[in-house]
């Protein structure tokens, strides 16, 4: 689901937009310095019955995240800084594998980077000191000991490949992520 369709989903369901929904948050506080996240969270599930997903596109719209005053390269040189700096060629290998596909987009977060063919989510990666994961969207394919469910991990792709110390993108990854690439 891209960022506007969460919110299409929401005016659709409260019949409230960004706007009215920065006018009802100032009008409680929740804009004040030093709000967290979860308050404004929490008032928009009980009071509007938002899950977490929509409730932080409302979040990221009031810009109340650590980060959201971040450029794009600042979030995606924030995922690779200090102890996870060592992953930063394996994600620029990932993005030159997957460029020349067509119109690649990445839109990151302050936890994670997502890949896009246009405006449509077909893999994520995110990053530890140890591990670099790569989140698959391929509703409806089996897991396997590599290829296993994304879980809670990430509700945005169905599948997670977690690589560790010295393993590379291989030809199965990347036939993964050109079949996630074709259905989006």
């Amino acid at each position: 689901m891209t960022f506007q369709a969460y919110l299409d989903t929401i005016k659709a369901r409260t019949g409230l937009g960004p706007d009215d929904f920065r006018t009802l948050a100032t009008e409680r506080g929740l804009l004040e310095p030093g709000t967290k996240t979860g308050a404004i969270t929490e008032w928009l599930k009980t009071e509007y019955g938002l899950g977490p997903g929509h409730a932080m596109a409302i979040v990221g719209v009031l810009g109340m995240h650590k980060g959201a005053d971040l450029s794009a390269g600042d979030k995606v040189a924030a995922q690779f800084a200090g102890a996870k700096a060592k992953w930063q060629l394996t994600y620029d290998q990932l993005l030159q594998l997957v460029e020349p596909w067509g119109d690649i987009h990445v839109a990151p977060t302050n936890t994670y980077v997502s890949i896009l063919k246009g405006q449509a989510k077909f893999a994520v990666v995110a990053t530890t000191a140890d591990r670099f994961d790569i989140g698959i969207k391929l509703p409806g394919e089996p897991v396997n000991d590599r290829f296993t469910a994304s879980g809670t991990w990430n509700s945005m792709v169905t599948h997670r490949v977690r690589l560790a110390d010295g393993d590379a993108i291989d030809s199965t990854l990347v036939e993964w992520l050109k079949k996630a690439y074709d259905r989006a």
